[in-house]
């Protein structure tokens, strides 16, 4: 099975439903993490940039050894192809 990842913030949202947001109607919405996704909206008006400097301490604390610099990198290259972030 393909992992699945919030198309915000990029968390791994696995097949349990408590990581999983929450559409308006109370539904579990299939893109969003419940951090980013409640009641059939965004928790935050952010832009891209804020999301990753709030995730970069997240993502440093998963992956022992990688620096702050090198985490925000790789979710500069990432966060475009998401589908809160993307131009398309």
């Amino acid at each position: 099975m393909e992992m699945k990842f919030c198309q915000s913030c990029a968390m791994p949202l696995g097949d349990k439903d408590e990581l999983y947001g929450t559409n308006a109607d109370g539904t579990r919405n299939e893109d969003y993490c419940k951090y980013c996704y409640q009641d059939g909206a965004f928790t935050a008006d952010i832009s891209m940039e804020q999301m990753i400097e709030i995730c970069v301490p997240h993502m440093v604390a998963a992956n022992p050894g990688m620096s702050e610099d090198e985490a925000r990198n790789r979710m500069r290259e990432y966060f475009p192809g998401l589908k809160r972030w993307s131009k398309g």
